[in-house]
């Protein structure tokens, strides 16, 4: 493996982290209604527990209720059940069949746990990125002991993944701090 494979190999792994991160704050739930909140949601279709949006189109009503409708009318209590007894603490409401699930208004004490929680991917997601830093920087040293490349080509490729490294973890900060202000806005 090059060094340039090596840093290629780096930032591909990071962004992949990004996007692991993105995904996981997409779940912490704010005041407003989004669907990707419903994504971690099984209901019992058929005796195998399958994702609610393979048996419910899953959207917004408005900006603090989200619509649930099953593709099949025997399944709108089994989703209803299954909304109502997941940890996000939402009290679905039928309406023949369509199930609303409006947004409850979130105290304080809630709004800094999910700020805490927010936090914590972020750091979790630091934590990944530099584990990822070192690895790359483990692997250019045995390029070097190798004698595949220079200690030079190290300094320099060591100072280009500091780089990668230090842009990641701006944007983490960034994704970070707009859920913040997403859970503190509502």
């Amino acid at each position: 493996m090059t060094i340039a494979e090596i840093k290629k190999n780096t930032e591909t792994k990071m962004g992949q982290s990004i996007e692991a991160l993105k995904n996981n704050l997409s779940r912490i739930r704010t005041g407003r209604a989004n669907p990707a909140l419903l994504d971690s949601i099984h209901v019992e279709y058929y005796g195998s527990m399958v994702p609610l949006s393979q048996v419910a189109n899953v959207s917004l009503l408005d900006s603090r209720t989200i619509s649930v409708q099953p593709w099949e009318k025997n399944m709108a209590a089994k989703v209803e059940k299954a909304i109502r007894e997941s940890d996000l603490g939402l009290n679905p409401a039928s309406l023949g069949d369509l199930i609303r699930v409006p947004m409850p208004p979130m105290s304080e004490e809630r709004r800094k746990e999910m700020t805490k929680l927010a936090r914590n991917e972020g750091e979790n997601s630091k934590i990944a990125i530099r584990n990822l830093r070192r690895d790359a920087n483990e692997g250019v040293k045995k390029l070097v002991k190798d004698k595949e490349a220079s200690e030079d080509d190290q300094k320099r490729s060591e100072a280009d993944i500091q780089k990668i490294t230090d842009k990641h973890i701006s944007e983490i900060d960034v994704l970070v701090a707009a859920k913040e202000q997403d859970i503190l806005a509502v």
